[in-house]
């Protein structure tokens, strides 16, 4: 039989030190086997720890990112305030327009307007203007020197 070729290149006053140097290179590429073995079996623990750890990650920016969840809500807050004014606005504006429909086609409600703004009197009325009433704030306040 022969021997494997690194044997037989070896000189003879050497075999301990071949033996020792092949079972450390057997012992560490027996050493690599059982890791990738052993990564290789735990492959679904590393994946489901991958896993987790990125959904964790993607929770937290759907969350917490400036353009996240609470900044969600608040937008949500600020868009129902806002069609809260625009319904007051329409509402607002609607009743503007029938009075200025009523200021183009009713000779009452001009009068009336005529009456209250500008103060205008048929002939032969009298109009008594009473002085308006102090407010609460002014009789309490003194004059400063």
């Amino acid at each position: 039989m022969q021997q494997p070729p690194e044997q037989s290149l070896m000189p003879d006053a050497m075999p301990d030190a071949a033996n020792e140097t092949g079972s450390g290179m057997a012992r560490q590429g027996n050493r690599m086997q059982q890791s990738v073995a052993l990564l290789f079996h735990s492959r679904g623990r590393v994946a489901t720890a991958v896993l987790v750890t990125l959904s964790l990650l993607i929770v937290y920016f759907v969350i917490f990112d400036k353009d996240g969840l609470a900044a969600y809500e608040q937008k949500r807050h600020q868009t129902q305030v806002l069609q809260q004014e625009i319904n007051a606005l329409q509402q607002e504006n609607q009743q503007m327009a029938m009075h200025n429909q009523r200021l183009l086609n009713d000779p009452d409600t001009i009068e009336h307007e005529a009456r209250e703004q500008l103060h205008y009197t048929r002939s032969g009325e009298i109009i008594y203007m009473l002085p308006e009433a102090p407010h609460p704030n002014a009789a309490t306040q003194k004059p400063t020197k």
